[in-house]
């Protein structure tokens, strides 16, 4: 161990929240990270010194907070491109889903690329290392390595799911049929995609999962062609599923079943499979999930945004069911930012306990402020499959986020408890940002893309979609 030479060195951590198996948590350690992996944890300050050279970057990190990188289990980056339009600003899904298919039908390639560039900055600069992406919608030459490249260029470690819709409104789908496309040639792009771009081993910076959209906008038979085409390959598979009483009612009339009877039927439950939302499920549902390994992107800034509901979470976790967060769309959610997801998933638990038990005596304890930062940390590894990341371990990756402890929005806090602080003081910010061993943010400035003149060319991108 003494002859390496650090690549950087996270030094004297005020306080280190690993995320191991059991959630250990460390003062005044070190880390040495060389290769994009961490190679070792001291918790003597003094000996980080013997892995210093003079090309070692030194990052001192007495006054932060020191957390594996978040991870995003479920976003549409293109939506950045479709925050808080007017019209659909009060809409629950369907009605959302219906006014902004016609705006999204406009998308180019260099529009998806900025958006993604765009959703990325605000996830890294918030302190998350990994986002998965639901792409969908291919219109006007769109191709999912239009959001590859974004994330090849910025830096983050990236899970494209290559979506598809292929039943329109004439079929009795909720999309307008010009957006959907033919099933044959969805298969045929999917399993192009894997063969260029999946890469299977730990480490990993690009990933491909097969993605039908949702029940009201794929066959049956595309559901199960996918399902056989992402086993083969070996990788993963996405989908929405039971995200609000009229998804669910959907499924009843058009298939005669729940939605995870409908999954089940079609072999969409499984160790590789992950389902966004999940708010309606029961039970038995739950049981179900359990038992088949199937995980869950919980969503619930977007839940709330939309009226869905509240997801059982709680009951989720006890059943041992995988769950990890996820920020959704930004025109169902408007931010990206993950960390606001762990507080709100923990505080939306709490009032579903209350309203399920007519009062709050014991609805405090429901989810607690490191059950949370392990959802968006360890939950969101599992969900995508991946044992590399979600943890600061001796030859995990070096995917890392520091948050200041003495910040406006800390003070008062962090003195009592900086994890605690971190979920529950509305933090915005990382100071850094280290994904695979490089630094992307530092100060809390991005240092792989000008962010301003990406804003004004998203601006511009947003305003040439909507026609007021």
């Amino acid at each position: 161990m003494a002859d390496i030479v650090a690549d950087i060195v996270v030094y004297n951590a005020h306080t280190v929240a690993t995320q191991d198996d059991m959630r250990t948590e460390l003062r005044n350690a070190s880390l040495i990270i060389k290769d994009g992996k961490i190679k070792a944890i001291l918790e003597n300050p003094e000996d980080a010194f013997k892995f210093r050279s003079g090309s070692t970057k030194w990052i001192d990190a007495t006054k932060h907070l020191v957390i594996p990188g978040l991870i995003n289990t479920h976003h549409h980056m293109v939506q950045c491109l479709t925050r808080a339009i007017p019209s659909v600003q009060n809409a629950e899904l369907f009605a959302w889903l219906k006014g902004l298919y016609p705006i999204w039908s406009k998308l180019t390639p260099n529009k998806v690329t900025t958006a993604t560039k765009v959703a990325m900055a605000e996830l890294l600069l918030s302190g998350s290392t990994c986002s998965s992406d639901h792409l969908y919608i291919y219109p006007n030459g769109v191709r999912l390595e239009d959001s590859i490249e974004a994330a090849q260029t910025i830096g983050m470690r990236f899970v494209a799911s290559r979506g598809s819709m292929s039943v329109g409104v004439s079929k009795g789908g909720l999309p307008p049929d010009e957006v959907v496309e033919n099933e044959e040639f969805i298969l045929k792009d999917t399993q192009r995609l894997i063969q260029t771009w999946h890469q299977p081993q730990d480490g990993a910076m690009i990933q491909v999962a097969v993605a039908p959209c949702s029940p009201f906008t794929v066959s049956p038979d595309l559901m199960r062609e996918s399902a056989l085409l992402a086993r083969s390959y070996k990788v993963r598979l996405h989908t929405h599923l039971a995200e609000n009483d009229y998804d669910v009612e959907y499924t009843k009339q058009n298939f005669g079943c729940t939605p995870v009877e409908y999954a089940e039927n079609l072999g969409w439950l499984g160790e590789d499979i992950w389902y966004a939302h999940a708010v309606k499920i029961t039970q038995p549902d739950i049981a179900l999930f359990s038992k088949t390994g199937t995980g869950i992107a919980h969503c619930p800034c977007s839940n709330m945004r939309l009226g869905s509901g509240i997801l059982p979470l709680r009951n989720i976790l006890n059943a041992g069911v995988a769950v990890g967060l996820g920020v959704d769309g930004s025109a169902s959610n408007d931010s990206g930012n993950l960390l606001n997801e762990a507080r709100q998933s923990m505080l939306l638990a709490r009032v579903r306990k209350s309203l399920e038990h007519m009062g709050c005596a014991t609805a405090c304890s429901e989810i607690t402020a490191r059950d949370a930062l392990f959802l968006a940390t360890r939950g969101g590894a599992k969900v995508l499959g991946r044992s590399d990341i979600g943890q600061i371990s001796v030859d995990k990756c070096a995917d890392i986020a520091l948050f200041r402890l003495d910040t406006l929005e800390m003070s008062g806090g962090s003195v009592h408890d900086p994890i605690g602080s971190l979920l529950m003081c509305l933090v915005t910010k990382a100071d850094y940002t280290i994904v695979n061993g490089q630094v992307i943010v530092e100060a809390g400035c991005l240092m792989t893309l000008d962010v301003p003149n990406l804003v004004e060319q998203h601006q511009k991108n947003a305003l040439e979609l909507v026609s007021y």
